[in-house]
This record gives C-alpha cells, structure tokens and sequence, in this order.
C-alpha cells in the first residue's frame, strides 16, 4: 500500500472524512437530520446528521478501496475528487438557501474544494502503469 500514493491517500483521507462524520455527531445533537444550518465542528465546519453520514460513507468507499487495490484506489480517488468539485461549485449557491439540505458552510466548500484537488491530482497523476491488483 505504500508504494501507491493512491492506495495511501485512499486510506488516510478517508480516515479523516470518517472521523469527521463520527465527530460531527457531537455538535449536530438536538439539529434536525436534513436542517439547512446546523452545528459547527470545530467552531467552522457546519455539519448536520446527513451531512455527517455523507462524510461517513465516503470515507468508508475511500477505505475500501484503498485497502482493495491500486486501480480501485484510483478510481474512488478520481470519482470522489470530480464528486467533490462539483460539490463545490454547487455549495456556493446553496449556501443560505433552502435547499441546503447538506448545512453547508464557506469552510465546507473549501474543504470540499481542496479534497476535490488532492483527490484528482493524486486519482488522474499517480499510478498510471498500475495494471496488477496487488501492491
């Protein structure tokens, strides 16, 4: 796994975004599960209950794949980084809107932003003569 900056990455930042959605359980009590403001994380993340099992999920496929494979870690890297750009782009009009149904914040959409280039610049550079499922 350390010889693959994608099965490595898929590990490690899946780790934290599984953490955070752990976490975000302790600052999203009494907040509706789908509340368009919730509680913040470490005084900046907004976070409500979906938001925290959407985080748990994601770092759950992140894992997985980094565990599974280097074509799987790609793929879930690549996949996971252009979701997150558009995640992005689409947190900054759902701010203060509606249908924010995520509690999305400013800090949200710069975490989801630099996630997104961490994601794609190591999914779409790194491992492209991986052609085994080992290693």
């Amino acid at each position: 796994m350390t010889q693959s900056p994608n099965r490595l990455l898929g590990v490690v930042l899946g780790t934290v975004y599984i953490l955070l959605g752990l976490l975000g359980f302790t600052v999203t009590n009494g907040v509706n599960f789908l509340a368009t403001e919730g509680g913040l994380l470490v005084g900046i993340l907004g976070l409500n209950g979906f938001h925290n099992v959407v985080h748990i999920v994601i770092g759950a496929a992140l894992v997985l794949a980094g565990i599974s494979n280097r074509q799987a870690a790609r793929t879930a890297n690549s996949t996971i980084g252009f979701a997150f750009l558009i995640l992005g782009f689409a947190g900054l009009l759902l701010v203060g809107s509606s249908l924010n149904i995520l509690a999305l914040n400013a800090a949200d959409n710069v975490l989801h932003f630099a996630s997104a280039v961490v994601l794609l610049l190591v999914g779409l550079g790194a491992d492209k003569r991986a052609t085994g499922v080992s290693a």
